[in-house]
């Protein structure tokens, strides 16, 4: 995926993540934690899957933005 594929999907699921687990963030870092799960989602469902594919590559993002959102809410604060 390259970086601007990845930015792209990141910001959809960094806003689709934030809206999912109820969080209000600013844009630069619903950008972050979409980014950052999508860099962890998607290689981590990639790799446990073997799934190829650009819609693999969005909800693996998806995922791993919910992750990280939970373990800031939990560990985080």
């Amino acid at each position: 995926m390259g970086i601007v594929l990845l930015v792209i999907v990141g910001i959809a699921a960094g806003f689709l993540a934030t809206r999912l687990m109820g969080l209000d963030t600013d844009v630069p870092t619903t950008i972050a934690i979409g980014v950052a799960g999508a860099l962890v989602g998607g290689f981590v469902l990639r790799g446990l899957l073997v799934v190829s594919g650009g819609m693999a590559g969005f909800v693996g993002a998806v995922l791993g933005a919910i992750l990280l959102i939970w373990l800031w809410k939990t560990y985080g604060r």
